[in-house]
């Protein structure tokens, strides 16, 4: 797999991998109907370092990488990861994320990593953070709007790099 920093000439390959996503409103706080030049303005922004994963020069996932803070707290990284709905199986996710935060986060200047909003119901998503030290740190109650299930938990996960 390469990881590589996202090129214009990616956006349509990173808007087939959020479209799904975004749509399900299942994982992520964007709006549903939100369209595809916002959320490509969105995962693009200049304050999101942004990068693509291949795979037999397909692109399977996406993610950008910021501080979470300015100043006193920018030595903690914030992320946010998309992985192509055909690459999402178990050992697919587990290779992405270890391909992502291994030398993605270590090529930073960051010491930690914080996921400030992980919907409780995205169990696949939970457990595999925790399974790459990402300790549940916070709990906010009600905190996301789910399609089907209601109003349910958000999650703060944290880990040291």
């Amino acid at each position: 797999m390469l990881i590589r920093p996202a090129a214009n000439e990616d956006a349509n390959a990173i808007w087939a991998i959020m479209e799904p996503i975004i749509r399900a409103g299942e994982t992520y706080t964007l709006p549903r109907d939100m369209d595809k030049k916002d959320r490509l303005a969105y995962w693009l922004s200049p304050e999101h370092e942004v990068f693509v994963a291949e795979e037999n020069g397909e692109i399977v996932g996406t993610y950008f990488r910021q501080a979470n803070q300015q100043g006193g707290g920018a030595h903690v990284a914030n992320c946010g990861y998309m992985t192509a709905v055909t690459a999402t199986g178990p050992r697919g996710r587990t290779r992405d994320v270890r391909a992502f935060t291994g030398p993605a986060l270590a090529g930073a200047d960051f010491k930690r990593c914080s996921f400030n909003f992980v919907i409780s119901t995205n169990e696949r998503a939970v457990r595999l953070w925790q399974s790459f030290g990402f300790d549940i740190v916070g709990r906010l109650p009600a905190a996301f709007q789910h399609p089907t299930l209601g109003y349910v938990d958000a999650y703060i996960m944290y880990r040291d790099l």
